[in-house]
């Protein structure tokens, strides 16, 4: 017999008007998706699906797995970002989630979610730095495949913001929307807090930290719901 499940669909990182933003699956985990969720995962066809394996609402912390259409992650920033808010919205707020790669620490305000995280928790990537925004947006996607490849420009240097895209065919996506990871890989490797413009429109905000970690924040919107059938 067919089972059907839930799926939340959140946009992270939108922009101020609440559009674009890279949208995310968020399952929970249950008898039904066990040892299937890197198939439900590349059925849905999200850059990222979350399982979210639970929630102690006591010591404000959830468990979570995090798979592209091809693998799994052991971190992710627009997952750990979207979830957190998610949760918040639940009223079941968190401050800690628990991922493979370690505990990622929370807050939120509002629609604003916000996450720290170790850069080296993110993938491998092949930074592109180009000339102008133009160049940037001139890129064809398809020009790009194998690996995972972040492309990006100064829109203002001084000021900290840029343009920016990547394309991950290793994990399956073409091109996402918006990476939180390799923001935080990248505000690292420059030294920088950033402002970052990315995919159709998407806007994070990083904030390096004195102790070498990163903060990554943005909006986050609720989009739908689907029943998915297995």
């Amino acid at each position: 017999m067919d089972e059907t499940i839930e799926v939340v669909v959140v946009r992270v990182f939108t922009d101020e008007s609440g559009r674009n933003g890279n949208e995310l699956g968020i399952v929970r985990s249950s008898e039904a998706t066990a040892s299937r969720e890197q198939e439900i995962a590349s059925a849905l066809g999200f850059s990222e699906t979350v399982f979210l394996d639970g929630v102690d609402e006591s010591a404000r912390d959830a468990a979570l797995r995090i798979f592209t259409p091809a693998k799994e992650l052991p971190f992710a920033g627009h997952p750990s970002v979207g979830t957190a808010w998610w949760l918040s919205d639940r009223r079941t707020p968190v401050d800690v989630l628990i991922e493979r790669a370690g505990d990622v620490e929370v807050t939120v305000d509002d629609d604003t979610a916000w996450i720290t995280a170790r850069p080296e928790w993110a993938p491998e990537f092949e930074w592109l730095l180009l000339q102008s925004p133009d160049d940037v947006d001139a890129l064809d996607p398809f020009a790009f495949p194998s690996g995972q490849h972040y492309a990006y420009a100064w829109i203002d240097e001084a000021a900290g913001t840029l343009r920016s895209r990547m394309f991950a065919p290793e994990m399956g996506i073409i091109e996402d929307e918006a990476t939180g990871a390799a923001a935080i890989a990248l505000t690292a490797r420059l030294g920088r807090s950033l402002s970052i413009l990315q995919g159709e429109g998407s806007q994070l905000q990083t904030e390096l930290l004195d102790d070498g970690r990163v903060r990554v924040g943005g909006t986050t919107v609720y989009d739908r719901t689907i029943e998915a059938t297995l």
